[in-house]
């Protein structure tokens, strides 16, 4: 049976080495296609595996990314300026990476016999929600361009009349281990500063959060691929834990003991908690680790020095890697 290929945009990123060292192992052929901004060497130790192929690209050059739809099966489509900071350093840029190229894949990728189409949305199109429970058929009310701009995307792929199945993922904060690190999000946050400098600073701690190990969010890319037809023009939520900041802080504790914890006034107010009860009653999509396993795995990177220099090096700051590169984006 000949292997299904599966092209990974953005697969050189956070989740998307996480994903790809999976799939990998489940014996499917991917190509990953990204700018490799972060990290140039995430996949050194797999450069002799036959069923890796490494391109690197730009979502925008749609001559470029033609050139590899022919033969693929499968999209997974990571590939944005994530998060609200890094997107704001430049608008109209975030607009041209995240929105305004994207009806243009969706038109070129019809040519080819694509078969499932799966795009990486955020959880942070529900806005600020009031509901004990955010589900996927509450009204999504965006409140920054990233989000607007996410939403916008899952409506032209949604009302896509092509024959592939389309599938939305609505993630929630993913933490963790990754080979491309991050450490600009709310658990690696706080578990970065417990671990070197023995300070859990936090603003105010009422917020509800929901995270996402990131192994599980990586698992549930490879369920919606194993399940397409059920999940042919689905939205899921996917995460785990909705935790207090107050709660996160306290597991980050519970591993970093030495660690003082700090309170301070709040900065950021948002507070909600996502559902993920549809992907796991549609098709059977259900997380296996928790925070606490995703914050020993960071304390275990740091104590074995495979995360070096987490205050110093800019790889580990999205933020600080668009900046260093804002021109050369806006030349592309």
């Amino acid at each position: 049976m000949k292997k299904k290929t599966i092209l990974v945009l953005g697969g050189g990123g956070y989740v998307g080495c996480n994903l790809v060292r999976k799939l990998l192992k489940k014996n499917y052929q991917v190509i990953v296609y990204d700018l490799f901004l972060y990290k140039k060497n995430v996949f050194t130790d797999l450069l002799d595996d036959e069923n890796l192929k490494l391109v690197k690209g730009d979502i925008r050059d749609l001559n470029k990314l033609e050139t590899f739809l022919e033969n693929t099966d499968i999209i997974i489509h990571l590939a944005c300026i994530s998060n609200d900071p890094s997107y704001e350093l430049n608008p109209n840029l975030g607009k041209d990476i995240n929105f305004d190229c994207f009806p243009k894949l969706v038109n070129k990728i019809k040519k080819f016999n694509i078969k499932q189409f799966i795009y990486a949305s955020s959880s942070s199109v529900y806005g600020v929600k009031e509901e004990d429970s955010v589900t996927e058929d509450l009204k999504a009310e965006p409140i920054t361009d990233y989000s607007k701009f996410k939403l916008e995307c899952e409506g032209i792929l949604l009302n896509e009349s092509a024959k592939f199945n389309k599938t939305i993922i609505r993630p929630a904060t993913v933490c963790g281990y990754s080979e491309r690190q991050r450490l600009d999000v709310i658990v690696n946050i706080l578990t970065n500063h417990a671990y070197f400098n023995k300070k859990i600073i936090i603003h105010g701690g009422d917020q509800l959060r929901p995270n996402i190990h990131i192994d599980d969010m990586s698992e549930s890319y490879i369920e919606v691929i194993k399940n397409a037809e059920a999940s042919n023009n689905e939205i899921f939520n996917v995460g785990d834990e909705n935790h207090s900041v107050n709660k996160l802080a306290e597991m980050v504790n519970s591993s970093c003991p030495d660690a003082k914890l700090i309170k301070e006034k709040v900065v950021d107010q948002r507070s909600y908690k996502i559902s993920s009860d549809k992907i796991f009653n549609k098709i059977g999509f259900k997380t296996k680790k928790t925070i606490s396993d995703a914050i020993n795995d960071l304390v275990n990177a740091f104590e074995t020095k495979t995360l070096i220099n987490t205050f110093d090096d800019d790889g580990y700051y999205n933020i600080k890697i668009i900046k260093q590169n804002l021109k050369s984006l806006l030349n592309d």
